[in-house]
């Protein structure tokens, strides 16, 4: 699994489902660079059980992300014709209906190897056919992507453990006040809190008032 955070993000264009309900072929994150940070985060598998309560949950903070200017985006190694399937069954059905960001489907999953983010790997046996040790699924992953395209932050959950979409959102808000104040954040620090000098002197008055 490789570490992303400084990098620029790997560049991909698949199939996604984007508006809830249109399939496109050539989606990908090109259209925000330079205009937008970006959330993207990957999950195991469409009609599965912890899955969509991420999704509604990341649905439900939506326009919180839209006021800060980020793009929310997800992405997992199900088809374009699963992700729609998905959406059109009722949340109290176990569906995503209702999610209206954009939604790629990695069924290569080239995207999800590029992340460092596949449950399983390629290999080849004996008589040179390609087999596969594990699901061939996406982990738990989100990265956010500043506005010039670099990853500055990821996390890597296994299968069983989901995320925390309001710790997405102070990452963001980290990462915004930084840009924006030139200013670094301490643990546990929150959108409204202060934040410190890259000085010693910053560091010292900082712990000295909290």
């Amino acid at each position: 699994m490789s570490v992303l955070v400084g990098k620029k993000a790997p560049h991909f264009s698949a199939g996604a489902v984007i508006n809830g309900e249109e399939l496109v072929e050539n989606f990908s994150l090109d259209q925000y660079e330079g205009k937008n940070h970006v959330i993207l985060f990957f999950y195991p598998k469409d009609f599965s059980f912890v899955c969509p309560t991420e999704l509604h949950a990341f649905q439900e903070k939506l326009a919180e992300f839209e006021e800060r200017g980020c793009k929310v985006i997800a992405c997992s190694t199900d088809t374009v014709e699963s992700h729609w399937g998905w959406l059109q069954v009722a949340k109290e059905n176990g569906g995503i209906e209702g999610v209206n960001y954009p939604i790629i489907a990695d069924t290569t999953k080239t995207i999800t190897t590029n992340y460092g983010v596949l449950f399983g790997d390629y290999d080849y046996n004996e008589n040179n056919e390609l087999i596969t040790d594990g699901p061939m699924i996406a982990y738990r992953a989100l990265f956010l992507i500043d506005k010039d395209g670099i990853v500055r932050h990821q996390l890597v959950n296994d299968l069983p453990l989901g995320r925390n979409v309001d710790e997405a959102i102070r990452m963001l808000d980290t990462l915004i006040h930084h840009e924006t104040h030139g200013e670094v954040c301490p643990a546990n620090w929150e959108k409204g809190k202060e934040a410190l000098t890259e000085t010693f002197d910053g560091v010292a008055d900082y712990l000295a008032n909290n």
